[in-house]
């Protein structure tokens, strides 16, 4: 159900919908602003609604801000080019013997029974709890790299290829790579982060990040070993060389944006005139 900021009206830990009334809330708004609408929704067993605030309300960045290249994986979620990194939760992995038993147990309850709706509220529920673990971890993830680092540099990964991989489409689910990268560019937007997408097709984990030799190396290789003497682990190569390819498109896009701005001349006095007198004739 969608509703107009005239029809809702929020006070402290209530809000007032239309044909509902007055409904509690568990938490209190946490933006000051004007209300524009709501939307009400039921995930589970459990109803929500969606406030849409008009603030002026920003994401802080960081004062001392740099570039980053960021490597998303199964093992861990994301490697960056300083070396540092976040785990993989994994979490429809940790229970996912708990969904195989409730779903079975769901799978024996007659239809139409009151104890089916209970089994299946309770499969809902561990679903919509994976789903937040997943959601909190990338939320946590993508706030840090827009407010640190002012150039973030991404692959262009072709999920939904990805997912074609029978052997790999569950954790690769579980991981979230597009939410990752949704969240990344909106975020980046509000706290005037820039992020670099590379082409999908550059070897970022074939290429050694210290002579820029490429490899034929495996999925199953870790690591990376170069005649140059390189020997380190792929998703940290690979997060280098994603950082450096972004640096390089990011400066041949400023000084494209710059040479298209010198070509563009300025108007004529000439022109301007007959446009005056045009306007004029046209008042």
């Amino acid at each position: 159900m969608n509703a107009s900021s005239h029809a809702v009206q929020v006070l402290g830990k209530t809000v007032k919908l239309p044909r509902c009334g007055v409904v509690r809330m568990r938490e209190e708004l946490r933006f000051a602003g004007r209300v524009l609408g709501a939307t009400v929704s039921r995930t589970a067993d459990g109803w929500y609604v969606a406030l849409a605030v008009e603030t002026e309300e920003r994401l802080k960045a960081a004062e001392d801000r740099g570039a980053v290249g960021v490597d998303l994986g199964i093992r861990t979620l994301a490697t960056f080019s300083d070396g540092s990194g976040a785990p993989a939760l994994k979490p429809h992995r940790a229970e996912h013997k708990r969904i195989v038993r409730l779903s079975r147990s769901l799978s024996c309850k007659q239809k139409g029974s009151a104890n089916r709706a209970k089994a299946k509220a309770k499969l809902a529920r561990l679903h919509l709890r994976i789903a937040n673990v997943r959601k909190d971890a990338l939320h946590k993830l993508t706030t840090t790299l827009a407010t640190k680092y002012s150039t973030i540099g991404i692959e262009d990964l072709n999920v939904s290829g990805m997912l074609k991989n029978g052997r790999l489409a569950r954790a690769i689910a579980d991981a979230g790579f597009f939410e990752f990268r949704r969240q990344l560019e909106y975020k980046a937007a509000m706290t005037g982060a820039q992020v670099i997408v590379i082409d999908r097709f550059y070897p970022s984990s074939k290429t050694c990040s210290g002579c820029g030799a490429i490899h034929a190396i495996t999925l199953s290789e870790r690591v990376i070993e170069c005649g140059c003497g390189l020997k380190m682990d792929r998703d940290l190569n690979a997060a280098i060389n994603i950082r450096r390819q972004a640096l390089a498109q990011h400066s041949v896009e400023r000084k494209a944006l710059a040479d298209a701005s010198a070509t563009v001349k300025p108007a004529s006095v000439k022109q301007k005139k007959s446009a005056l007198h045009r306007n004029v004739q046209a008042a």
